[in-house]
């Protein structure tokens, strides 16, 4: 059972270096791209439209990962466009877990009305496809990236609403909440000190989730030109002119595509590895 346990402790811990270690690679890359990035994303040649990858013949040294039908550089324009993902990630799913989790938290440990009120909303705003939903609002605000973080909070706050509401309503039947309350503390200190810190694995794994989702709809976004401009590099974008020109130059779809999946899963196994980390229960 010992070795059993130490093996399992192992793969978290690879799980949560690999993640993590990927996560940073991408942000650090991101806050250095103008020194980082071999080319100007933006910059237009077509003498040079269509360079293979390094590894391939007919390739040049100023372009590693190729270049685009338009003689831009593939690398600089996924670095720069880790810069729009991770704004997008970070501040959506921020305030997304602010919103939903203090609503579930109140929806879950006061009952009564503010649960009926909370839950008809999660039930309201749930009735909406959230795909169509996103399109109509980016739609009535405009492209933009404040508009697409706004988009993804009003419809994703369900999501940590309604776990977290679950999860407060098991963790507000245990014998330490009623042990406090006859301790004499109040019930939005027993909210804050007792049952925050023991559904806050949830919410951090949420959280997690939450940003590789928040990657995802930008990325859907950007595919169908609702994001920000169409001259900014953005993965979703670079996917989109990619899939035209599959065939004369692949390197143009599969190296965003790849860096997108990465960052997703890395942001998902993150979530889970750090729920298993410091899941009171689990430990």
């Amino acid at each position: 059972m010992a070795e059993a346990n130490r093996t399992v402790h192992r793969g978290l811990g690879v799980r949560l270096w690999l993640s993590g270690g990927w996560l940073l690679l991408v942000a650090a890359v991101a806050i250095f791209a103008p020194w980082v990035s071999p080319q100007d994303p933006l910059a237009q040649d077509l003498f040079t439209s269509r360079l293979p990858p390094f590894w391939v013949s007919g390739s040049e040294p100023g372009f590693p990962l190729g270049s685009d039908s338009l003689g831009r550089d593939v690398l600089s324009r996924v670095i720069y466009g880790a810069r729009t993902a991770l704004i997008v990630a970070i501040t959506a799913g921020t305030l997304t877990c602010l919103i939903g989790s203090a609503l579930g938290l109140l929806a879950g440990y006061y009952r009564g009305w503010v649960d009926l009120v909370v839950s008809r909303l999660i039930e309201i705003w749930m009735a909406f496809p959230p795909v169509l939903f996103s399109i109509l609002l980016i739609a009535v605000l405009g492209t933009g990236l404040w508009s697409i973080v706004i988009a993804i909070v009003v419809i994703d706050w369900t999501r940590f609403a309604r776990v977290i509401r679950a999860e407060t309503m098991n963790q507000s039947v245990m014998d330490y909440v009623a042990s406090a309350q006859v301790a004499g503390r109040t019930r939005m200190g027993t909210l804050l000190a007792e049952i925050l810190p023991n559904v806050l694995a949830t919410i951090v794994t949420l959280l997690t989730l939450e940003m590789g989702i928040a990657v995802i709809v930008e990325a859907i976004l950007s595919f169908v030109n609702l994001s920000i401009s169409t001259d900014a590099p953005t993965w979703g974008g670079m996917i989109s002119e990619g899939r035209i020109s599959i065939h004369q130059a692949w390197w143009v779809l599969v190296v965003p595509l790849v860096a997108l999946f990465l960052t997703v899963l890395s942001f998902s196994q993150l979530g889970e590895g750090l729920k298993d980390r410091f899941d009171p229960v689990l430990r």
